[in-house]
């Protein structure tokens, strides 16, 4: 019966943070227990879990006399993570450098020329539905093994950053120099050059960071 639940705990996670992100829950809705586990057909347990895990990665808030509550989009706070990230992923890169094993590497080379051909078929345009940009990054700190890294970047920033990109209509990016930048960054990694590959790294998110500071 325990199993049950956390496996419906997990489902009903999954499908919130999913449509938290995507936008299909906005920011700023209200989440009522009641209501919601009417609606997925869950039990009041299985989906207080699944909402105590959606406010640990600061997608859910807990507002006194409201409730649950999805968190509001900020540019700020993204720019700060933004800043955060700069740092935190050349830093795995540098990790990553030594400790991506050849398989990984060649995965990332594949998730590269996947990349590549998505902008080749539709003429340079976003490619957010893939989220390939943000793919390529999760491998690399993947690759770091530095638990806190992963836990910090993939585990929490990144979801922020998913929900910016999927919700913000300013929201453009510059896929060609990204993949450019993406392919600058594997050469690296390839050459087991972790200073060049964090430099790297630093000098493409800080690009990013500044178009959202425009």
């Amino acid at each position: 019966m325990e199993i049950q639940a956390s496996t419906q705990a997990d489902r009903t996670f999954n499908e919130l943070l999913q449509a938290i992100v995507t936008g299909q829950i906005l920011p700023g809705s209200r989440l009522r227990e009641i209501e919601l586990a009417k609606e997925m057909g869950i039990g009041r347990g299985p989906l207080r879990e699944a909402l105590n895990r959606l406010e640990s990665r600061k997608l859910v808030t807990k507002v006194p006399h409201v409730g649950a509550q999805v968190v509001g989009l900020d540019v700020t706070e993204v720019i700060e993570i933004y800043q955060l990230r700069e740092n935190l992923e050349g830093l795995a890169c540098e990790l990553a450098a030594t400790r991506m094993s050849q398989t990984q590497l060649d995965a990332l080379a594949r998730l590269i020329e996947q990349h590549a051909q998505y902008l080749s078929d539709h003429d340079g345009q976003l490619y957010i539905e893939q989220e390939a940009d943000l793919d390529f990054h999760f491998m690399i700190i993947q690759g770091s093994q530095n638990r806190w890294l992963i836990r910090l970047l993939c585990d929490e920033l990144y979801h922020r950053v998913r929900m910016y990109r999927f919700q913000s209509a300013h929201n453009r990016g510059r896929p060609t120099q990204a993949l450019e930048d993406h392919k600058r960054i594997l050469e690296a990694l390839q050459n087991r050059d972790g200073e060049l590959a964090s430099m790297l790294m630093k000098r493409h998110i800080s690009a990013a960071r500044l178009l959202l500071e425009q």
